[in-house]
């Protein structure tokens, strides 16, 4: 029987098909991990396997079983992002989840590895398509899931009228945070402006 270096050699309690990779999971989220520290410390173009590796404690071989390049890697890492979504708020009022909403996202935005991973992979996707549609997908996916929700809530609570356009729904919704938290890069949110952010959004959806 063929065994995997990710598997303790005393012990498998069930057969493994002759062959067959056995990948640790503790290893393979070590490694996920150490990807996000090191865009975070060193960004895309300068981040390696081996730092990868090290900074996970494994060898650059576990890194090699999963995933064939730093490419391959980063793509699954921040795809996994959108699975991954963000909690649906369920306040009871239109208000009330756009402003939770928005504490949790600006909370999350601006954390420290989101803050210095997040701009320097927008870098990377105006050159390369694969990041650019991973970075979409996990950017866009899980604010898609939660703003449908809370427009269908507030469809549902008479708030909002039914039908409501929810691509432009989207954009009023996530643009203005996502543009200061991430484009702008403001350190610090102005003292009231989630609370003023919430009562805008909400009047311009209701607006549609």
């Amino acid at each position: 029987m063929t065994t995997n270096a990710d598997e303790p050699q005393t012990r498998p309690r069930r057969r493994i098909p002759a062959g067959a990779a056995v990948l640790r999971e503790d290893v393979t989220e070590a490694i996920r991990a150490a990807v996000f520290e090191e865009l975070a410390s060193v960004g895309y173009a300068r981040m390696s396997i081996e730092g990868i590796a090290r900074r996970a404690g494994v060898g650059k071989t576990a890194v090699y079983r999963r995933w064939k390049s730093k490419l391959h890697l980063v793509l699954d890492v921040v795809s996994a992002l959108a699975v991954l979504g963000l909690p649906v708020p369920d306040t009871g009022s239109l208000e009330g989840d756009l402003r939770l909403l928005y504490e949790v996202t600006s909370r999350a935005l601006r954390h420290p590895v989101a803050s210095q991973i997040i701009p320097d992979l927008q870098a990377e996707a105006a050159r390369n398509p694969e990041i650019a549609e991973a970075m979409q997908k996990a950017l866009r996916d899980g604010q898609e899931g939660v703003a449908s929700k809370i427009i269908a809530a507030a469809e549902q609570r008479g708030e909002l009228r039914r039908g409501v356009d929810e691509e432009l729904a989207l954009d009023l919704i996530s643009g203005p945070l996502y543009w200061r938290s991430v484009v702008i890069r403001s350190p610090k949110l102005p003292k009231g402006y989630l609370e003023a952010l919430t009562r805008g959004t909400a009047a311009a959806l209701k607006a549609l």
